[in-house]
């Protein structure tokens, strides 16, 4: 699946440099306003990880609110791209977050990881890595793909199953496989609770501007969620 994922991203990178933060709406006017309303109030300083920055724009982000930022991805051309965009000034490694992260225990404040996780099957791996190398009371907050929109594409119809998926995406004039893991809200919660105390659980919502530009697709969103956002936290 690693390798799957590395291939659909790599794939994907182009676009995502080029495209995804100015014409993706489910990027700009729904995920990202959602999790950056969740960012602690102040993180000048404090040791940030961006776990699967994709292009960069999470990491241009936490960089320009004064963190001291390491980005990854599993993706090379992904790390390149995030290279071009915040040249030196964060740290960016190409690392697979269901392996040992090179890095120190309790070495991080904040880790932000945005619509990432349902590309991995076993959370318990990223899951205690995180729980190591965050400093006690820090935070993890994290995106992922809502329940209830995943059921949808289903095809074994088991909503209490934790399942392939292969969706499809249309980008620059071709189809590409993106795969992905289905799991039911409970997992989700429980597999959280095992390593962290969650604060918050957000079921995101689209902004006004989302509204104005595509207004049939934002009320469809109103009543059918396609993203949840937890920000959990680590017990001293």
């Amino acid at each position: 699946m690693n390798n799957k994922v590395k291939e659909t991203y790599n794939q994907l990178a182009n676009d995502y440099e080029h495209n995804v933060d100015k014409k993706s709406l489910f990027n700009t006017e729904y995920e990202r306003p959602a999790m950056i309303k969740l960012l602690p109030s102040d993180i000048r300083n404090k040791k940030v990880l961006d776990a699967g920055c994709a292009a960069g724009w999470y990491t241009s982000q936490l960089v320009n609110l004064g963190a001291d930022v390491t980005a990854t991805d599993i993706s090379p051309n992904m790390v390149a791209a995030t290279k071009r965009r915040i040249g030196d000034k964060a740290e960016v490694l190409c690392l697979d977050l269901e392996k040992k992260l090179p890095f120190e225990d309790e070495s991080f404040d904040l880790i932000v990881s945005s619509l990432v996780l349902h590309y991995i099957k076993d959370w318990s791996k990223p899951f205690s890595e995180f729980r190591r190398i965050l400093k006690p009371n820090g935070t993890l907050l994290f995106s992922v793909h809502h329940p209830f929109m995943d059921i949808k594409m289903s095809v074994n119809g088991d909503y209490f199953s934790n399942e392939l998926i292969i969706d499809q995406w249309k980008r620059e004039g071709k189809l590409i496989d993106v795969p992905f893991y289905r799991r039911p809200l409970h997992m989700i919660v429980n597999e959280t609770l095992e390593y962290f105390s969650i604060e918050k659980l957000i079921e995101a919502q689209p902004t006004k501007e989302f509204k104005m530009k595509e207004p049939e697709k934002y009320e469809r969103l109103m009543k059918n969620p396609h993203f949840m956002i937890v920000k959990a936290v680590k017990d001293e």
